[in-house]
């Protein structure tokens, strides 16, 4: 370990950026992992205070995206030196920050939007950091013309903050004469009217929006950043499950955790392209707090339950929706593997 300490702060002076990047993988790396020799907070090459700990308080509130969590700080290391730059009086020139996300549904894109956007205004960026969530029946219109004036007056509602686009590229799925090319044209215009005024991010599948941006020769250029949002491990999954229920004051028991396993196993063999991820286990686990309620009124009809009773999700609450038609398990009973 000493050996690799001082061979990082040989090289800190040629590589100020790499030393970053590998102090931070390693850290984010580890909660995921679960080693036991993860290093205490205070060995991070981290700011000790101001803005940057309160956005690094809400990234490590999220499991796993190690590359997104790395690609934040460098935006935030990035708009810190221009800072800097700019009090000693040298020259630094405006970034562009529109960004792509790409990644199946559930993996936190729009929770990441959202930190960025605090991000931005906290750094003097933008004005107010506000998220503005839109889609496609939110941009596109049913008339000529109708569709140019709905997207402006979402960019205008947007300004001083982040217009976060999701399933970008159902916008280019009409083809020649569908309005959704006019939104397509209306926000790369918008880009350039409003030049550092907001921030336009493009979001989902990662197939699909590759695809979409060769429909337009000049999008690729306006968006310099793009993040990769990969699914979630098995483990990642019963971690974040695990925290979604401590939230709301319930306990998954190991017998419960296991079952979840099973369930998070069959559902990404069903859909392995776009699996929902975080989606998915938050269905799972409100759909579980439903039929806990159920079989608590079943076992206890008149007097209230204790209190281990109340948090407790046992395996029998946590199933799959039945397809229509099919019966589902009596709440008191163990539902099939």
């Amino acid at each position: 370990m000493n050996t690799r300490a001082t061979g990082t702060r040989d090289a800190a002076a040629a590589r100020p950026s790499r030393q970053i990047n590998v102090v931070l993988r390693s850290h984010d790396a580890a909660p995921a992992a679960g080693s036991p020799s993860e290093p205490p907070a205070s060995a991070r090459s981290l700011p000790a205070n101001g803005p940057w700990s309160e956005w690094q308080k809400e990234l490590d509130r999220m499991v796993g995206l190690d590359n997104v969590k790395e690609l934040v700080y460098e935006i935030y290391a990035l708009l810190q030196i221009a800072q800097y730059r700019g009090e000693a009086g040298l020259h630094s020139q405006a970034h562009v920050y529109h960004m792509i996300f790409k990644g199946n549904p559930g993996t936190g894109k729009t929770t990441v939007a959202r930190l960025l956007a605090k991000l931005f205004q906290g750094m003097g960026l933008l004005a107010k950091g506000h998220l503005v969530e839109v889609e496609r029946a939110d941009l596109v219109g049913e008339y000529i013309g109708h569709t140019a004036q709905k997207t402006r007056d979402l960019v205008k509602k947007a300004l001083g903050g982040v217009l976060f686009v999701d399933e970008a590229y159902s916008l280019a799925r009409g083809g020649e004469k569908d309005f959704g090319k006019e939104a397509i044209d209306t926000l790369v215009k918008a880009m350039e009217d409003y030049k550092n005024q907001f921030v336009l991010i493009l979001a989902g599948y990662t197939m699909e929006i590759d695809m979409f941006m060769l429909t337009n020769p000049g999008l690729p250029s306006r968006f310099p950043i793009q993040m990769e949002f990969p699914d979630y491990s098995i483990d990642q999954l019963v971690q974040i499950a695990e925290g979604m229920a401590r939230e709301r004051d319930y306990v998954l028991m190991p017998q419960s955790l296991f079952k979840l396993r099973q369930l998070v196993l069959q559902e990404k063999g069903e859909a392995i392209y776009h699996f929902s991820n975080a989606r998915f286990v938050r269905n799972v686990l409100e759909r579980a707090i439903r039929n806990q309620a159920v079989r608590l009124l079943q076992m206890y009809p008149v007097d209230s339950p204790g209190r281990q009773e109340l948090v407790g999700l046992r395996p029998e609450d946590l199933r799959l929706s039945s397809p229509a038609g099919t019966p589902q398990p009596a709440p008191g009973a163990a539902s099939p593997p």
